[in-house]
């Protein structure tokens, strides 16, 4: 069997849902389990929805805006329009009570966005049917997937393997399975944080012993650079796991970084697909690549990374000091990208995310502590790019001749990656520059 999972641009119009269907029907005979993401932008209107709702605003006729977007899709495809009605009543309760309360718990907050998820998979379960093909929708907790309590950003148990294969044996025919969603096992709705959906598909790859878990897209695999930023960025045609994993935690945005976890601990290849060129081969990310495939591979940036820099001359030489600094950070849930040393400070980046500012405050009752914002951050990946001799000149001849600053360095031990930042503004020309030399000189 194989699992696919179709995000929100892949479900997101009764034609897209078509083109899904089409992709499902050819692959009947290698059993496909599907997993799905909401419909374009409704997880975005469901936050929107929240905001009206705690601000006092009214939300009235945002929600009839939702109700609007799914009724047109199950009428352009033939369905009942009532299909998610029952589901839709559930919302607007819920938009009800958090207007009222003028709160929004992280529990509430679980369950508000839920429910795009929920109706996407009803939307595309009933159009499979439509073709005669046996299908059913369900939401992932009723199939298994079971986390611990984390709202926004929880994680599975460790015997969801068994409690997903429990769950599903009675599922029949073609499986839809709501993407980003789980359940706690206080029955609360738990969320896999955003771009969920990967995460679950690489969950039930494993548990249900999938032969390949396809990730599906409106690009054509992983390319060597964001379309969007570089013109002539191609698609590669093999990953490895860790080149994939480092290109998802370091801005690409094709593969949720979760993703690999599970496929890895069974060593199931993960492929990434166009859904609007079903045939073209797309990415497929291995365990091991020969060794002619390794190399550079993509160049990934993201923006809005905070520095943090930590100054406590008389502590850096004491014991424990970088434990006590790496404690505030897991305290409060913060997430580390780089961290670079010196004789008297250490410095590490993030994105943000958990409680920073919290963090920032613990770490200020024993040193002194300097934060900058909006810088950008840049990742060359591939295997063994330092045995490729000269490449860091390469890399470096590229930003003095854009005459761009490097703050910050990360070239350690790993064989798969250098990481640096750069100024606001400036990552889309060095991701540019890199490229063109890179991968087109």
């Amino acid at each position: 069997m194989i699992v696919l999972k179709f995000g929100g641009t892949s479900v997101g119009s009764s034609s897209a849902i078509r083109r899904v269907g089409s992709i499902i029907q050819e692959r009947l005979e290698r059993q496909p389990f599907v997993v799905v993401s909401a419909v374009g932008g409704v997880t975005d209107r469901l936050f929107e929805l929240r905001d009206l709702c705690l601000e006092k605003q009214a939300w009235e006729d945002s929600f009839a805006s939702l109700c609007g977007i799914h009724r047109t899709i199950l009428e352009e495809l033939e369905l009942d329009v009532q299909l998610v009605d029952e589901l839709l009543e559930e919302l607007k309760g819920l938009l009800g009570e958090l207007a009222a309360a003028g709160e929004c718990t992280p529990r509430a907050l679980d369950h508000l966005v839920s429910f795009g998820e929920r109706m996407s998979s009803r939307l595309v379960a009933g159009h499979l049917q439509t073709l005669g093909i046996e299908s059913c929708a369900v939401d992932a907790f009723d199939a298994g997937l079971v986390t611990d309590g984390r709202f926004q950003r929880a994680r599975p148990l460790d015997d969801v393997n068994s409690r997903i294969q429990e769950a599903c044996r009675s599922l029949t025919g073609v499986v839809v399975a709501t993407g980003y969603i789980a359940r706690d096992e206080e029955g609360n709705i738990t969320t896999l944080g955003r771009g969920g959906s990967d995460y679950t598909a690489s969950i039930f790859g494993a548990a249900l012993g999938s032969e390949e878990i396809q990730i599906w897209t409106d690009v054509d695999g992983v390319m060597t650079a964001d379309p969007r930023i570089v013109e002539n960025a191609r698609p590669l045609a093999t990953l490895s796991f860790e080149e994939a994993a480092e290109l998802a935690f370091y801005g690409a945005r094709v593969i949720h970084p979760a993703t690999m976890i599970p496929a890895v601990d069974q060593n199931i290849p993960i492929r990434v697909l166009n859904t609007h060129r079903p045939d073209f081969p797309g990415t497929l990310i291995l365990a091991d690549l020969a060794e002619d495939a390794c190399g550079v591979k993509s160049i990934t940036s993201k923006s809005h990374v905070s520095v943090v820099n930590v100054v406590a001359p008389r502590m850096l030489d004491q014991y424990g000091f970088l434990s006590r600094v790496a404690d505030v950070f897991s305290r409060f849930e913060v997430v580390v990208d780089i961290i670079a040393t010196s004789e008297v400070s250490i410095a590490f980046t993030t994105q943000g995310g958990g409680q920073l500012d919290s963090a920032i405050d613990g770490l200020k009752e024993f040193c002194r502590v300097d934060v900058y914002h909006d810088r950008e951050q840049i990742s060359v990946v591939g295997e063994d790019i330092r045995d490729r001799i000269g490449f860091a000149s390469e890399v470096f001849d590229v930003l003095g001749e854009l005459k761009v600053n490097v703050e910050l360095i990360s070239f350690g031990a790993t064989r798969i990656n250098l990481s640096f930042l750069v100024g606001e503004g400036q990552a889309a020309d060095v991701v540019r520059g890199l490229h063109k030399r890179l991968f087109e000189s």
